[in-house]
């Protein structure tokens, strides 16, 4: 049997990958993070899986279901909000399967990043806007972040920033980066996004806290940040531009004269 680390995605169900419906029809065992799916997502299951919701459990109990299925003879479908290479808490879950001898695959998702740029209709980087995109997270009652990756670091270069597990500390990292990308720099908040509970808000850094209070919201949310989310007057991309592709052009143009 394997265990498959499965990417749900932002918890929608059908945004699910091919790859990993088919994984989901064919393991009779899944763990899942109840608190960041959609139900629906469970309907790829077989009628008769296992189905174990992993939000009250900890690695231990985690790693405990996973070796009883392999001992069962089982595949394992280990549902991961987002994609498993963020924040996904493979690293330590594997680290147990290879210590028990019980093998395990990866199959990506998609990012709440990435779901949360397609709803805004925005690209996370501009030309001579922004270029990079940092996805990191905040600190406070949880493990502490490697020295050298501040938020203040991260700000300075100006790169559209995405904050995950930040939610309930907005106003105080909104203050924060303000002093970096100003307080009218645009802000997007996604929670569940492209599931039915789904909320969406829109404002700057001077007003965004005000927005999430409001809407009570304290799980299951991610926060963007940079000139990218505004960006109107901007210069083209090089990659589309005339020039390249006059260049081009003339390249192709020597090439063929010189083959005849």
């Amino acid at each position: 049997m394997t265990v498959h680390f499965i990417g749900a995605g932002p918890g929608a169900a059908d945004l699910l990958t091919v790859r990993a419906t088919r994984l989901l029809a064919a393991s009779p065992v899944c763990l899942y993070a109840g608190t960041y799916l959609d139900a629906a997502v469970l309907e790829h299951c077989p009628p008769a899986a296992r189905l174990v919701d992993t939000q009250a459990l900890d690695l231990d109990g985690i790693t405990a279901e996973l070796v009883a299925a392999h001992e069962r003879g089982e595949d394992v479908a280990r549902l991961c909000s987002g994609d498993p290479s963020i924040y996904s808490a493979i690293a330590e879950q594997t680290r147990r399967l290879d210590a028990a001898g019980v093998p395990w695959d990866i199959t990506p998702g998609i990012g709440a990043y990435a779901a949360t740029a397609a709803r805004l209709g925005r690209e996370l980087t501009v030309p001579e806007v922004a270029q990079s995109v940092v996805l990191t997270r905040a600190q406070r009652d949880s493990t502490a972040m490697p020295s050298g990756e501040s938020l203040e670091a991260f700000a300075a270069t100006g790169a559209t920033l995405v904050l995950h597990l930040a939610i309930r500390r907005t106003r105080e990292l909104a203050e924060r980066l303000a002093e970096h990308y100003g307080a009218d720099c645009p802000v997007a908040v996604a929670y569940r996004v492209e599931q039915p509970e789904e909320i969406v808000l829109r404002g700057t850094l001077a007003d965004i806290a005000d927005q999430v209070e409001s809407h009570d919201l304290r799980q299951a949310a991610i926060i963007v940040v940079g000139w990218a989310l505004r960006a109107e007057d901007f210069v083209e991309s090089h990659l589309y531009s005339c020039q390249r592709v006059a260049a081009l052009d003339e390249t192709a143009a020597d090439i063929g004269s010189g083959l005849r």
